[in-house]
This record gives C-alpha cells, sequence and structure tokens, in this order.
C-alpha cells in the first residue's frame, strides 16, 4: 500500500568552484605545476603569459558578420539576450588577472625531482638470471620466483601456488623440486638473504655465507636455528643458560646477528619511492622577526586569453544567429568561465595557504624563533580554524599535505598540533614538549637496564607532568620507541 509523507532533510552540496578549489587545496608544491599544465592543455581559454614567446596575433572575424548561407534559421535561436558580452569585456584587469607572487627563491625554479638511473632490485636479480646458463624450463622458473618475491626480498607465496601459475599461464609442468633446485640457486644471488621464505631461513642463508669456520658464526647459526624467538625477545638470561655462554661471548653473538639484514629486498629499492619534497612556505627570523613567504610555485602566472574573449564578442555580433552559432558562443562562453574559475582557485588556494600558515607562525611563535620544542603551545585544528574564520576541514586539508622550511629543518604542518597536557601548576604545555622529555630520559638511560613505562611515569611525575602509565605508553609508541625489554643491550 502506497503512503504520502512528509520528510525534512538539509543537503549540503558543493558547487563546481568549491569542488575545484578543494581538489587544488590538497595539491602538493610538486605537483602543482603538472597540475596548471593540465589545464593549460585542456582549456585554451586559459594562458601562462610566461610560456608566450611572441606577441598573439589579433585575430579577425569579420566574416561572421554575414554568416554562411546554409545555416538553418530557428526561430528559438534568434535571441542571444542570455550571454551578456559586457560581463566579460567591462573589466580589462580582470581579464588579464595574474597570480604573479613574486616570493621565494629564483632557485626554486631550478629544482626538479631526481631521476633514478639505477637498476631496480628485480633487474638486478634478473641480470644475475641471465648470466647463469640453464635450460629453458629453468630459467622460467627462475623468473617465477624473482616475480614473486615481496619488496622485502622474501618468497612468500606457496611453491604450489607458483607451479599452479606455471602450468596454467605459461604451459610449464614442473614439480616441486624442480622449484626448490632453482629456489636454492637464487638464494645464492646477492643481496644475501634474498628468496628466504621466513625470517630465521634469511639470517641463516646470510650466516652460512660467512665464515664456517669461525665459532661465533657457528654459536650465532645455533641460536638463529633454535633459539630466535628468545633472543628476539631479549631473553639474554636465558640463552646465556641454554648456550653455556658467559655476557662477552652472548655479546659478540648477539653482535654478529645484529649485523644481518632482515630485509635484503628492502635496501636495494632504487630511490624513485622517496618523493622529493619542495617546501610550501619559508620562514626566516630577521633579528628576532619572522618572515613568512609562499613558494612562487604556489602562484602561477595565469591570464585568460585575450583571443578567446575576442572571439565572444565578434560572436555575439554575428548577423547571423543560428544554431550553430549558438553552440559555438556556448562553448567559448563555457572555456572562459573554466578559465576565471580556475584563476580565482588558483589564487583562493594561495590566500588560504598563506592565511593558514601565518596563523600557525604566530601561534607558535617562540618556536619558531627558537626552534625549542618544549616552547611549543598546545594547539589543535579548531585553534586555527577560528583565528582565520575557516572550517577545520580546509586546515586539516592544508596540515596534512604542506610543508614549511625554517632556519632549524622542513617540517610538515601536521607536526605543529598537539594535545594539551595540564601540570601541577595548573598550566597547560603541549604534549610534544612530554613527548620530546621521553625522548631524553629513553636515549640517556643505561641500556643494560633501559628504562621501564612505570619508572618513566615517575620521572615526569617528578617533573610536574601528572601522566598516567598507559600515556606515556601511548606516546612512546607515537615515537616509534619499543618497550623496554626490547631496547635492552648487553
Amino acid at each position: 500500500m502506497l503512503k504520502q509523507h512528509l520528510q525534512q532533510k538539509l543537503l549540503q552540496k558543493l558547487s563546481p568552484q568549491q569542488i575545484q578549489f578543494i581538489k587544488l587545496l590538497q595539491v602538493p608544491t610538486v605537483a602543482l605545476d603538472t597540475r596548471v599544465k593540465e589545464e593549460l592543455e585542456e582549456n585554451p581559454a586559459l594562458e601562462d603569459p610566461s610560456l608566450m614567446t611572441q606577441d598573439e596575433p589579433k585575430s579577425e572575424y569579420d566574416d561572421l558578420n554575414d554568416g554562411p548561407e546554409d545555416y538553418e534559421q530557428s526561430s528559438e535561436d534568434t535571441s542571444m539576450d542570455e550571454f551578456n558580452v559586457d560581463d566579460y569585456l567591462q573589466d580589462d584587469s580582470a581579464n588579464d588577472y595574474s597570480t604573479n607572487y613574486n616570493n621565494g627563491d629564483d632557485d626554486e625554479e631550478k629544482k626538479e625531482t631526481p631521476i633514478a638511473i639505477e637498476s631496480t632490485f628485480f633487474e638486478s636479480l634478473q641480470e644475475q638470471l641471465d648470466l647463469i646458463p640453464l635450460s629453458d624450463q629453468d630459467f622460467i622458473i627462475g623468473k617465477q620466483i624473482i616475480g614473486s618475491l615481496d619488496d622485502d626480498g622474501y618468497l612468500r607465496r606457496p611453491l604450489g601456488s607458483m607451479i599452479d601459475d606455471l602450468a596454467f599461464s605459461q604451459n610449464v609442468m614442473v614439480e616441486e623440486e624442480d622449484v626448490l633446485e632453482m629456489l636454492k640457486l637464487i638464494q645464492s644471488f646477492d643481496p644475501p638473504g634474498i628468496g628466504a621464505r621466513d625470517l630465521k631461513e634469511c639470517l641463516l642463508i646470510q650466516l652460512k655465507r660467512k665464515d664456517p669456520g669461525n665459532p661465533i658464526i657457528i654459536k650465532a647459526m645455533n641460536v638463529v636455528e633454535n633459539y630466535l624467538d628468545e633472543f628476539t625477545r631479549k631473553h639474554y638470561d636465558k640463552l646465556e643458560k641454554s648456550l653455556g655462554l658467559d655476557s662477552e661471548e652472548l655479546k659478540e653473538v648477539v653482535n654478529e646477528i645484529l649485523r644481518l639484514n632482515p630485509k635484503p629486498g628492502d635496501a636495494n629499492q632504487v630511490t624513485t619511492k622517496q618523493m622529493q619534497i619542495i617546501p610550501d612556505f619559508h620562514i626566516s627570523n630577521n633579528d628576532g622577526v619572522l618572515i613568512l613567504t609562499l613558494n612562487s610555485k604556489n602562484a602561477p602566472e595565469l591570464k585568460v586569453s585575450r583571443s578567446y574573449q575576442e572571439m565572444f564578442e565578434h560572436y555575439d555580433k554575428a548577423s547571423s544567429k543560428d544554431k550553430k552559432l549558438k553552440e559555438a558562443v556556448q562553448f567559448v562562453k563555457q572555456k572562459l568561465d573554466s578559465a576565471r574559475w580556475f584563476i580565482d582557485a588558483i589564487k583562493q588556494r594561495q590566500q588560504t595557504l598563506l592565511k593558514t600558515m601565518n596563523a600557525i607562525m604566530h601561534y607558535q611563535y617562540e618556536y619558531f624563533l627558537t626552534a625549542d620544542e618544549r616552547k611549543m603551545r598546545p594547539m589543535i585544528l579548531k585553534d586555527i580554524a577560528d583565528k582565520i574564520d575557516m572550517d577545520i576541514s580546509t586546515v586539516s586539508r592544508v596540515a596534512n599535505s604542506k610543508y614549511v622550511q625554517t632556519e632549524f629543518g622542513t617540517f610538515l604542518l601536521k607536526s605543529f598540533f598537539s594535545e594539551a597536557i595540564q601540570t601541577e601548576n595548573g598550566e597547560e604545555v603541549s604534549n610534544k614538549e612530554v613527548k620530546k622529555i621521553l625522548e631524553d630520559c629513553i636515549g640517556n638511560e643505561d641500556k643494560r637496564k633501559p628504562l621501564a613505562d612505570e619508572k618513566l611515569t615517575e620521572i615526569l611525575k617528578e617533573r610536574g607532568y601528572n601522566i598516567a602509565r598507559r600515556t606515556v605508553a601511548k606516546y612512546r609508541e607515537q615515537m616509534n620507541i619499543p618497550v623496554a625489554r626490547l631496547r635492552k643491550e648487553l
């Protein structure tokens, strides 16, 4: 049975201009140039004056006044009032609007993303395979094994899966013994440890390639083979008793194992995975006065094409108002609108970046002057959003994707935000100050007796920070510092 009912909803829809601005705001400086070039290629009504090598020839459109005789006339196309040329030509300065913002160093323009010329990890293994005389079947198996390795250099796929792949995709029928034989060969390739199926096998492969007569190597192999769990948990007392070693002998064995590479493929990845960071802002200290500048790459010089504006004007003045001409006018109008929207979005992006960074700089003024993390004030996204009268989501987009270069390093803006912690005196301080204290305490601890979370909590309380042990553990984990037992050294 059908029923009628009223329902009230509150919907928020973003305009195309707002969507374009949001997307541009998240684009990093290193990628903005590419985004602008894409827009220039897609929209002929948008121009970059810096790319113009000569004066643009003035177009003539007088022949449009007569119009082709074979155009079909339509009564509904006799009016062109919806297109007002004055809207496009009344402000010439707007048409030639430029977002040029001459901040930053000229050297910034010369910075380019490095091009890696090294061979990749997998190419290196393939080159080693090519040097060995093999049958066609063994060569195919070897390629299959190399292609099945993960980025750490491990073979985590079951052998049966590779055998099935060889059968179905390459029509090569092999036995498990054939795959194991080729796997053993690949495990002899460089870097040592490649092709292992687990950590134990990886470490043993590396140890076997060392001096087999060395007693320390023999004992290290025994530890990896039979006591790897105790080793990873740093239960050194159990190892001493089980192996009958004194502390000095155990220290030599442990150091030998620590020299091995648990991820042999990781260190051989080429640098193409590392994205070059180009800072969006620069902060300099001029005798106690902070100066903020925006990277000039964030303000490309753009303008609306004058020839397209003239084209629009001539189309409007044409005596023939047929359907095809109206479609042409609609196309030109769309391109002109799109060009203006893009220029406005670039300008809004520039203003939003500067406004947000300026608020952050003044909020953390003492920190940027001294580079002392203890001077960093508690600051959340809402604090900055309220100061610049913008949405928290806008501030978040800037903070999560933009970098600032200072005299003491380059930082992601997100790193300047932190929660507040109240001291015994009632004063609010940044949790980064507490993290800095924890880092210093752990850095200066006796590695033979590292500080447990309970002890770190006591130290903080002695300094006036009343923090729970679980909070200390959370901060320690956020700094990627392991628990005390795993920090222990002999």
